[in-house]
């Protein structure tokens, strides 16, 4: 709320909000009138650490990244808000700061497509440190990551005490389940290391899923201890749909 302007003290105003200095000039009580501030301040952090380049349906993650941060970007430039962006991997890759303006969004557009990171590992504390230190003025957040990470949670409730964030997790369906397809070399995208796996053992199937389960059990808790509100979006569905679900319940 900022102020806009004094009128004269009518029946039934907050004696709180009476403004001495004017009411000594006049003789008569006048009140401090606020307006609610409508301009916000976006900012995106988005994860572009190698896991990010997995997909086996209709896009890949990075893919529906970009087209949910393209969305949020032009919404916010809509409502005549600011903009900015964090990229990162285990470092903060790239930062532009919060801006408005046709010209600011495409240069926004251009670095969500053709932005490519020195690293590849992640670490969305450090993120998460810069982020809170860089930005002053409270700003809405929107952390878009597949997640895949350990140790952030006091960094997040930290952030979150100071700003408005808001969690978006991308994942594809295939690493929700291994499929049984026999001995397959799997690649960490992140450090580059290959094993091998034999899918046809119905343990490792069975251990794999339980480990995205209470993977996510844990994510989810993290989330709501820390007040962050947020989503879980899928490479094959409309990222549409649960969006406007999370908007509507805030």
């Amino acid at each position: 709320m900022t102020f806009s302007e004094v009128r004269e003290y009518q029946y039934g105003d907050s004696i709180r909000d009476i403004d001495w200095n004017v009411t000594a000039r006049f003789n008569k009580p006048y009140v401090k009138i606020y307006e609610e501030e409508r301009e916000l301040t976006v900012i995106l952090i988005i994860d572009v650490s190698g896991s990010k380049e997995f997909g086996t349906s209709l896009m890949f993650k990075q893919d529906l990244v970009t087209e949910i941060a393209a969305v949020l970007s032009f919404s916010a430039i809509t409502n005549n808000d600011k903009i900015g962006v964090i990229f990162f991997s285990n470092k903060v890759e790239k930062f532009i700061p919060p801006k408005k303006g046709r010209k600011h969004i495409l240069r926004v557009i251009s670095e969500l497509l053709n932005f490519q990171p020195e690293n590849k590992e992640t670490n969305i504390a450090e993120a998460l440190r810069f982020f809170t230190n860089a930005i002053n003025k409270r700003s809405i957040a929107f952390l878009i990551s597949d997640f895949i990470d350990q140790g952030f949670d006091d960094a997040l409730k930290i952030a979150n005490k100071k700003h408005d964030i808001i969690a978006l997790k991308v994942y594809d369906q295939r690493e929700t389940e291994i499929p049984s397809i026999g001995l397959v070399k799997l690649k960490d995208a992140e450090s580059g290391k290959f094993i091998w796996a034999d899918t046809s053992s119905r343990s490792i199937r069975e251990n794999y899923s339980r480990w995205w389960v209470q993977n996510n059990m844990k994510l989810n808790e993290i989330f709501s201890k820390s007040g962050v509100d947020s989503v879980a979006i899928r490479t094959d569905e409309d990222y549409v749909k649960p969006l406007m679900k999370l908007f509507k319940k805030r």
